[in-house]
Order: C-alpha cells, then sequence, then structure tokens
C-alpha cells in the first residue's frame, strides 16, 4: 500500500530528527489517515518503532556503550506484561483508548517541549538528579553496574511500564525508560539512551510477535509501513546534524499537542465507547 510506505517515511524522517519520541506519532497518522482503529494501529506502529529501535541498539553495542545486562532485565520485565496489554487493547472500547493515547501523547509533547525551552545547560542530563544516590552505580573499573536488590527492583519496575505501554498503545516506551535509567542509574546519558533502545527493540518484538501469532496484525500495511519508516530514518540522519534543533523539537511538541487534542476530539465524536 503506497500511502502506508509514505506514512512509514514520515515516521522514520520524525524519528531521525527529533529522537526516539517521535515515534509516537505513528499510531496518529495511521489513525487519522488511514482510519484505523488505535488497537489494529499500535502493532503496525511498533513493527517500525522496534525496527527502527534496533538500528540504533546495533550501533550502541558495536560502540560498546548497551548496558546489556540491565536492558535484558528490563526487556525480560517489559515482555511479561506487553501480552497484558495487547490483551487490554482489545477488551477496551476505541473511544477511552484513544483518550488514553491522547493523554500520553500530551504528556509527551509537553515533556519534549520543556527540556527543548530549558536554558542551555539546565536541561544537561548530568548529573540526572541531586539528592541520594541513584540504586544502580557504575563500576568505575569494569564500567558495568553494581547489582543490588534496590537496582534490580528499580530497572525491573520501568520495564513492567514500558512493557505495558507498547502492548497497549504501541509505542516504544522510551519516554518511560529513559527517565526511569536517568532516576535509576549515574550511567551517561549516551549510554542510556544505547540502552534504551536495546531495550524497545525487544519488547517491541515481543508484541509484534504476539499479535502476530494471534492472527491480528495487518500485514499488508505493516510492511510497507515499516520499510517507509526504515528508508525515511535513514534519510533523516543524513540531515539531521543541519536542520535539528531545539527549534525542532519545540515544533515536533507543539504539533504532538495539537495531534493530541485532534485525537481527543476524534474520541467525543466518533463514539466508540462500548465494547
Amino acid at each position: 500500500m503506497g500511502s502506508s510506505a509514505i506514512l512509514g517515511g514520515v515516521v522514520g524522517l520524525i524519528l531521525a530528527l527529533t529522537g526516539a519520541g517521535g515515534a509516537i506519532l505513528a499510531v496518529p497518522l495511521l489513525l487519522f489517515v488511514l482510519h484505523l482503529g488505535v488497537a489494529e494501529a499500535g502493532p503496525i506502529a511498533l513493527l517500525a518503532v522496534g525496527v527502527s529501535a534496533a538500528v540504533g541498539a546495533a550501533i550502541g553495542l558495536r560502540a560498546g556503550i548497551v548496558r546489556y545486562r540491565a536492558a535484558a532485565l528490563m526487556a525480560a520485565a517489559g515482555v511479561v506484561f506487553s501480552p497484558l496489554g495487547l490483551w487490554l487493547a482489545h477488551k477496551l472500547p476505541s473511544g477511552p483508548l484513544t483518550l488514553i493515547f491522547a493523554a500520553v501523547l500530551a504528556y509527551v509533547s509537553v515533556r519534549m517541549y520543556r527540556q527543548a525551552t530549558a536554558p542551555a545547560g539546565q536541561g544537561a542530563p548530568q548529573p540526572a538528579f541531586s539528592g541520594p544516590p541513584q540504586p544502580c552505580q557504575l563500576d568505575t573499573q569494569s564500567g558495568r553496574f553494581v547489582w543490588t536488590a534496590a537496582c534490580t527492583r528499580a530497572l525491573a519496575a520501568s520495564g513492567v511500564g514500558a512493557g505495558f505501554l507498547s502492548g497497549l498503545l504501541g509505542v516504544g516506551g522510551g519516554f518511560v525508560i529513559v527517565p526511569a535509567l536517568r532516576r535509576a542509574t549515574n550511567a551517561p546519558m549516551h549510554a542510556i539512551v544505547a540502552t534504551s533502545l536495546a531495550v524497545i527493540t525487544l519488547v517491541s518484538t515481543s508484541g509484534v510477535v504476539s499479535t502476530a501469532i494471534a492472527g491480528r496484525m495487518n500485514w499488508p500495511v505493516a510492511i510497507p509501513f515499516a520499510g517507509g519508516a526504515i528508508a525515511g530514518m535513514l534519510g533523516g540522519r543524513l540531515v539531521s546534524k543541519r536542520i535539528s534543533g531545539p527549534r525542532l523539537q519545540q515544533g515536533f511538541a507543539v504539533i504532538a499537542g495539537l495531534v493530541a487534542l485532534g485525537m481527543v476530539a476524534k474520541a467525543l465524536l466518533a463514539g466508540g465507547w462500548h465494547g
């Protein structure tokens, strides 16, 4: 389907220019342009998000900055709860599910806008948080986390949240994982982002496989959409250094906020409040 590939290309381009949070617009695009429901659009978006995140995770692994044990723990917790999100997505009426997605999109919009408008230095990722030391501390000798019960709990809890939302809404969960890793660890930001991409890849794969096994994946739309996303992302990476920056992030945040309002209007006007 040509329109599906074009939409995927738009998502990939946004992803390359704005970062992982840009992929959250995949579901609204499928909703408004192809008139799919959130429950059907979510797995399609998840496929595109997972494939795109895999590219970034592979680059991070080659650079040795992925904390793969932490990623494996978070992904394992996410994989357990992703099917629960998928199940709930198909049980909830389309109206409430659309409103839930709109709320998440509005949250991402506000958070991205605040980050983009923070004065230089104020939004710097390190030190991430003041106060008591984070439960997951990097060993200065090995560069790996010193594992404790508190560290394990913190990482597993963030994996649960990311997995549930990925199944419910078809989002990668980066907006959950990155802040959680910043709170729980003292890892540098480039390692946090790379580790987040690895988690997103694994959790997204689980959601896509679960949907495929259940026979709920719309492959004629999903395959060209994912292909377009890869092409758009690779093309966007070539120009991202020239045109990316705070203004672009602010623009995306405003567009995402407007889309969230549009989703609210769609949910209220279209009905779909009964299962």
